[in-house]
């Protein structure tokens, strides 16, 4: 949590960063990141928030995958600020919560479906092992940029599922106070410490006892 009373808003709601920002962010276009952008999209419509200067959203991803990066773009929820969660269970699933609106909106990515689908997957495999010839890294890098576009475009209710759901969001980030491992003299936060034959030590010292 920022140590800031100020809740100025980047962005007017209905404005939002566009695809190319989440790109340069993230380092390539991929349909993974499309799928996260149409989520938090629609997310902030359905809420009709800005994107927040500080904890006024909070997201709980269930996934680590390269959406992830989109939602944090468009929606400002970050790790680093602690309104980012992320539970990975392999599901293409976020919920996000309005503290200022007491409202929350699961979005489930209920179809990822494009033309060439299967033909990419197999493709995937042999770049991603090295042994995919040129024009087989052509084709699927077009394939990837065709998913990409259609995942962009697609109408919203066929690709995903937007639910209202009961308000009860996490806890706010804390600020925790710096304290000294006694065994390795390094800072840590006070709250991260751990209990090892009596001694309060940092989680890496800990793991050596």
């Amino acid at each position: 949590m920022c140590e800031t009373h100020d809740h100025q808003h980047f962005e007017s709601a209905g404005k939002y960063p566009a695809f190319e920002e989440c790109v340069t962010f993230h380092g390539h276009s991929c349909p993974g990141l499309a799928t996260g952008y149409r989520a938090a999209l629609a997310a902030m419509q359905a809420l009709s928030v800005a994107r927040p200067y500080d904890e006024e959203l909070v997201t709980v991803a269930e996934t680590n995958a390269c959406g992830v990066d989109a939602i944090q773009l468009v929606t400002g929820c970050t790790a680093g600020k602690g309104n980012l969660i992320i539970h990975d269970y392999g599901k293409h699933v976020f919920t996000f919560y309005a503290r200022e609106k007491n409202r929350a909106v699961r979005i489930l990515i209920k179809n990822r479906d494009v033309q060439g689908r299967e033909e990419m997957d197999a493709l995937r495999k042999k770049v991603f092992s090295g042994i995919a010839t040129e024009p087989e890294q052509k084709r699927f890098y077009e394939l990837m940029a065709e998913a990409t576009e259609a995942l962009l475009t697609i109408p919203q209710d066929d690709m995903l599922t937007v639910t209202e759901v009961a308000f009860n969001p996490p806890e706010k980030a804390r600020i925790f106070t710096t304290v000294i491992c006694p065994d390795c003299g390094e800072p840590v936060a006070d709250a991260k410490m751990q209990t090892v034959n009596g001694k309060a030590v940092c989680a890496t010292c800990a793991r050596k006892n």
